[in-house]
């Protein structure tokens, strides 16, 4: 029998020998694991490019720390591209106006509305018209557009778009394109902005906020581009959430996604949006909005 003392010594040799090997091993595990996805997002181009990446790169930084995922932003170049992406499951997040919110959810069984800016239940559009076109404000709908050249913004936007098309028509019983002498689609709130700013259009259509922002910046001049109508409110903007997140980081994590988002308080982080503070939202939120889109099949 070996002395107790030599036991001991070879047992602390072993010790000393193996743990390395056993570190080594450990970090190679880890070093071989797959590294978590990546949850993307994106959103719809309302506003130039490079304005949109410079104020969601931080909301994708706070998420990452919110959430312990890695986050990140993916450029969308047109409205329908935001829609494709999420369609596709190549983001699985995004910050939609009310009507590609609608048709993402129409393309992807199970996704959610999970929350709004503040002001999104009660949103609304300008009417804005170049100065030399001599319209005056009006508090009704202003018939003097009738015959005149009218842009709107992105073919998929709700406030350039859907809902001022909803009001034409409601007001004035005819398509866009019987009552103005020509009809336009820019592609963002700014460019529809920038034609009528030019004179190439007389009238246009646009998300107040963009014009507001506009305005406060000192890049449009209101006794240039005035407003003449202010639409009545319907919902617009929301997150909502693809279903895949729930198989790829476990049950419940939209519930904890919605949660930081509605705590999301930051001002510099609000400014990206604009508003003031998010808001739980749903998808029976946004059912006015299904219904007009599925009438003027905008969806089918």
């Amino acid at each position: 029998m070996q002395p107790l003392n030599s036991m001991l010594r070879a047992g602390l040799l072993l010790v000393l020998l193996t743990a390395p090997l056993a570190a080594h091993a450990t970090a190679l595990d880890s070093a071989l694991a797959p590294a978590p996805p990546v949850l993307r997002f994106s959103a719809i181009p309302d506003q130039d490019e490079t304005r949109l990446r410079e104020k969601f790169a931080p909301v994708a930084d706070y998420l990452s720390r919110r959430l312990g995922v890695s986050v990140e932003y993916v450029h969308a170049t047109r409205y329908a591209d935001a829609v494709d992406l999420f369609k596709n499951g190549d983001v699985q997040l995004a910050w939609f106006g009310g009507l590609s919110g609608v048709q993402a959810r129409h393309a992807v069984p199970g996704a959610r509305a999970i929350a709004q800016g503040a002001e999104d239940p009660e949103f609304y559009s300008y009417f804005i018209a170049h100065r030399d076109a001599g319209i005056a404000r009006s508090d009704s709908f202003p018939d003097q557009i009738a015959g005149r050249r009218f842009s709107f913004g992105s073919m998929g936007s709700t406030s350039g778009r859907l809902m001022p098309e909803v009001f034409i028509r409601e007001y004035t019983g005819k398509d866009p394109r019987d009552f103005f002498a020509a009809v336009s689609f820019s592609g963002s709130h700014d460019r529809t902005v920038e034609l009528v700013a030019s004179g190439q259009f007389e009238v246009g259509a646009v998300n107040y906020k963009v014009y507001e922002r506009r305005v406060a910046e000192g890049v449009t001049d209101p006794d240039v581009v005035q407003l003449i109508w202010k639409t009545p409110v319907y919902a617009d903007y929301n997150f909502t959430a693809h279903p895949e997140l729930e198989a790829r980081y476990g049950e419940g994590f939209i519930d904890r996604l919605q949660r930081a988002l509605v705590e999301m308080n930051e001002p510099e982080l609000l400014s990206a949006f604009p508003r003031r503070a998010l808001i739980p939202a749903r998808n029976e939120d946004f059912e006015v909005i299904r219904a007009l889109a599925k009438q003027l099949e905008f969806i089918r």
